[in-house]
């Protein structure tokens, strides 16, 4: 029997934490007709919502895909416009790692009836359960949070020079949530001296906190992409780090939690 697409926890919180990129499962028969290097899986958001647990003590509303992206990229526009035009991307179905390695054999790449299939399949389905939560949080709130939570490894020329800040937090240059609520993210994050932080940097956020973060209609979008070197180990088998993570998930917290307290009132 097929896995659900996503695993859903309802709170009661005006606030709703996305992680579209935690999955690790892959269809058998889509399983056979990729490389060593796919199923590696290296390019998942590993280990989030464990590192996410505390935000079930908040009370808020949890959505995490149960789907690897190489199936599909949850956080792609449907009809896959880029992103970040000019720069590097990967698509909706992704054809190569964050490394440029090939996803697919040879002759296996999907057409474009498949993307339209797997759209439908995986796609659309996360992208209703979160449509309806946020309708249903901002029904008995008024303004929520949508916090749209993201890790990935700390080098990859592919995408930018050098390391990654190890916090990256974007809002679409501020037009996804309210200024307090950014500025109240970012207080905790430039409060701190141990990990380094940008705000709308090489990462602004990407289609779920840009299409959904609507400030005039009462939902906040904010993306955080955490370097994975801050909770776990970076290369295989990818190894969740206790000691890491007890040190990052305080101020992950106070993040969160600041921005749900700076919500318009309303």
């Amino acid at each position: 029997m097929e896995q659900d697409v996503f695993a859903l926890t309802r709170g009661t919180a005006p606030l709703l934490v996305s992680i579209p990129h935690a999955g690790t499962l892959i269809p058998h028969a889509l399983e056979r007709r990729l490389t060593p290097a796919a199923l590696q899986r290296a390019d998942v958001d590993w280990h989030l919502p464990r590192l996410y647990e505390f935000v079930h003590a908040m009370g808020a509303t949890l959505i995490a895909a149960n789907y690897a992206r190489h199936v599909i990229d949850l956080n792609r526009p449907p009809q896959d416009e880029s992103l970040y035009p000019g720069q590097d991307v990967t698509g909706l179905l992704p054809m190569d790692t964050f490394r440029k390695e090939p996803l697919y054999l040879p002759g296996e790449a999907p057409d474009a009836a498949e993307r339209d299939e797997r759209r439908e399949r995986f796609w659309r389905p996360y992208h209703e359960a979160l449509r309806a939560e946020l309708e249903r949080l901002r029904a008995r709130h008024g303004q929520v949070v949508l916090w749209d939570a993201h890790s990935i490894c700390s080098e990859l020329p592919r995408f930018f020079e050098g390391k990654l800040p190890d916090l990256n937090l974007g809002t679409a240059d501020g037009r996804a949530c309210a200024p307090a609520v950014q500025a109240a993210a970012e207080a905790p994050m430039k409060a701190q001296g141990g990990y380094t932080h940008v705000s709308n940097g090489r990462f602004k956020g990407g289609w779920i906190t840009r299409h959904y973060g609507a400030p005039g209609s009462g939902v906040h979008a904010l993306q955080l992409e955490l370097c994975q070197c801050t909770y776990m180990d970076e290369i295989a088998p990818f190894a969740y780090r206790t000691d890491l993570a007890a040190r990052v998930q305080p101020l992950l917290r106070q993040m969160v939690a600041a921005a749900v307290e700076a919500r318009p009132q309303g």
